[in-house]
């Protein structure tokens, strides 16, 4: 999907200047924030692993809004402190940064004690070790040159009340709230602010791939006060708020985007308690045949 022009609530150009680096930009929530920020004028970076998937969403996306900004992609593995160094080195040759989104993750559901260490770190590598690095990379430089910023990481409410069955995603992004909050605090004075998103339902192919295996979607949404799932143009215009400077008075903050799933339902996979062993043994399968499908596509 591509957004039109009544799909964000501001103005048009609001975003020219910006120039915003969206991890794991190229699919999924990271796309629609990129699409968000660039139909507004923003020059954006998108870094994952599969640099095929980011030229055809950089493609795709500046000629769905020609009249927006420039999407440039670079495949990174952030997993790689030396390959993060190598992609911040070559952004800012073109000009600094104005704001990072840590988006980049994976997750899937299994029972904690059938996690084997390589599972963990698949998950830990990305999303805790990975976003603190790139963060880390753009930081310094914005120091140094004496910068302001807008860093934003994309989290969960799981952070609030704990991530049952996805256990490595959940300490993960518990990790980075803590790392806003404590940047926001050391950073805030050099006028780097922090703040995250935690989303709720958002369907994305992967997403229900590996969190739904063999079930539709988020079923029927009658947990949802709303009733219904995340609409991407939700996602993006928050995310477009967060990173313009003229929100500079929000720091320090995570903000979940849920339709209030979180507060009637704690929004985690808590009913995963009553599955028996066949039905982990289907979701098992079903995730590891998506992994397959994805290893086939980073080697194409």
């Amino acid at each position: 999907m591509t957004f039109a022009a009544d799909d964000l609530m501001y103005r048009p150009g609001l975003m020219k200047g910006q120039r915003i680096l969206i991890t794991g930009g190229g699919t999924g929530l990271g796309k629609v924030m990129a699409e968000g920020c660039m139909m507004l004028g923003a020059d954006v970076y998108i870094c994952g692993r599969r640099g095929g998937i980011l030229e055809e969403t950089a493609k795709e996306l500046m000629a769905a809004h020609p009249d927006g900004g420039k999407v440039t992609g670079i495949a990174c593995d952030i997993r790689v402190p030396e390959a993060i160094e190598e992609m911040v080195e070559t952004i800012w040759a073109d000009g600094p940064l104005t704001g990072l989104v840590n988006n980049a993750a994976g997750n899937f559901i299994s029972r904690t004690e059938d996690l084997s260490p390589r599972g963990f770190d698949a998950i830990s590598n990305i999303v805790f070790r990975g976003s603190f690095f790139v963060t880390q990379a753009c930081g310094k430089r914005w120091i140094k040159e004496g910068l302001s910023a807008s860093v934003i990481s994309i989290l969960t409410t799981w952070v609030w009340n704990g991530g049952p069955f996805t256990v490595p995603s959940a300490m993960s992004k518990a990790g980075l709230n803590v790392m806003t909050q404590s940047l926001a605090v050391e950073w805030g004075p050099k006028g780097i602010r922090f703040n995250a998103i935690a989303p709720g339902p958002f369907p994305t192919e992967g997403m229900s791939a590996r969190l739904n295996p063999g079930e539709s979607a988020y079923g029927d949404m009658k947990g949802n006060p709303l009733g219904r799932v995340g609409e991407m143009r939700e996602l993006a215009n928050l995310a477009v708020y967060l990173l313009h400077p003229l929100s500079t008075y929000v720091n320090g903050q995570t903000i979940a985007i849920d339709g209030a799933a979180y507060n009637a339902t704690g929004g985690n996979f808590a009913r995963m308690t009553e599955w028996g062993d066949e039905q982990w043994a289907q979701a098992t399968a079903a995730i590891r045949a998506t992994n397959e499908k994805d290893r086939a596509k980073r080697t194409v």
